[in-house]
């Protein structure tokens, strides 16, 4: 398993704000490999069949209020049971608070007993969202993601085609970079693909003869995007003036990534082109489409009626 497919504990504690009521523990070096979450009712009355420990277990208001209504040597066992079968970590929800003989024999367990303010539901929907996209297989491709008039374009070709300056064009005209030369794609399901930057070059841009700029500080926040998922895509290439291109975008055109199908264009290259506004028209015309309009089926439909109009005059 490699890292793509786990994701540190400290992670969730950092991005949903949890505190640490055993900080002796470090949850850096506690890893989570499923997306899954668990509220412990079930095996804090003892009954532990399929009971899966590498997930987190949470403890809300319902698991609070029966372990508080059980004697304190039958609630301290419960919590023993459950704390010794080496689960990631447990986490009370709506600022609960354990008892410090509970703290004392989490430690004892090294298990991290962590705290949200968040309500039970609100929290664990939030989480296995948040754990979906970070455990989802991933590959890293070439290429530029930008959101374009909310929908998600990744813009692939040979290096040197002019991804890039496409890029910062549509930067300019008021979209959002999320990625420039690499893409992180994740499946997050059968029918999503979500793309984000990888750290190290996250918010920058290769211009080549003039270099590094960092999008962010030039063009402001509203200018870059954390993640998009992906729509379509724009597949760059130079002119070949003997080959066959599509005129009317009757029937779409797919590429594959993670075995997920996604709309793919390919735009030739050639001087005088405005690679910036045609990605535009396609992104609005690919919205179009979803919404079950399709320009090239309409006028389809027209010229088959003029025709049908032509020889009913005839006769």
């Amino acid at each position: 398993m490699n890292d793509k497919e786990r994701v540190k504990l400290s992670k969730v504690v950092e991005k949903m704000q949890l505190e640490n009521l055993t900080p002796d523990i470090d949850t850096s070096g506690i890893w989570l490999h499923v997306p899954d979450l668990n509220r412990s009712a079930l095996q804090l009355t003892g009954f532990y069949d399929q009971f899966d420990n590498d997930r987190i277990q949470v403890i809300g208001n319902v698991e609070f209020s029966y372990l508080s209504s059980l004697s304190e040597t039958e609630r301290y066992e419960r919590y023993m049971q459950l704390l010794s079968k080496n689960i990631p970590c447990l986490i009370f929800c709506r600022n609960l608070q354990p008892e410090q003989k509970i703290l004392d024999l989490a430690t004892k367990y090294q298990i991290p007993v962590l705290k949200s303010k968040n309500s039970t539901c609100a929290f664990v929907a939030e989480v296995v969202r948040w754990l979906n996209v970070q455990l989802a297989p991933c590959i890293v491709i070439h290429g530029v993601l930008v959101d374009v008039y909310g929908e998600g374009v990744l813009i692939t070709g040979e290096s040197g085609i002019g991804k890039s300056e496409a890029a910062l064009e549509l930067i300019k005209r008021g979209h959002r970079l999320v990625t420039d030369d690499a893409v992180e794609i994740r499946k997050v399901s059968d029918e999503t693909l979500i793309g984000t930057a990888p750290g190290v070059t996250k918010y920058f841009i290769e211009l080549r003869g003039i270099g590094i700029i960092d999008v962010k500080t030039l063009f402001g926040v509203e200018s870059i995007k954390e993640t998009q998922q992906i729509d379509m895509v724009i597949k760059l290439e130079d002119w070949n003036k003997n080959k066959e291109y599509d005129r009317l975008g009757m029937e779409e055109e797919y590429t594959e990534y993670l075995g997920n199908k996604v709309v793919c264009h390919t735009l030739p290259i050639r001087p005088g082109r405005n690679l910036a506004v045609i990605v535009e028209a396609a992104a609005v015309n690919h919205r179009q489409k979803k919404m079950g309009y399709n320009a090239a089926k309409e006028l389809y439909r027209r010229v088959q009626e003029n025709l049908m109009k032509g020889d009913d005059d005839d006769e």
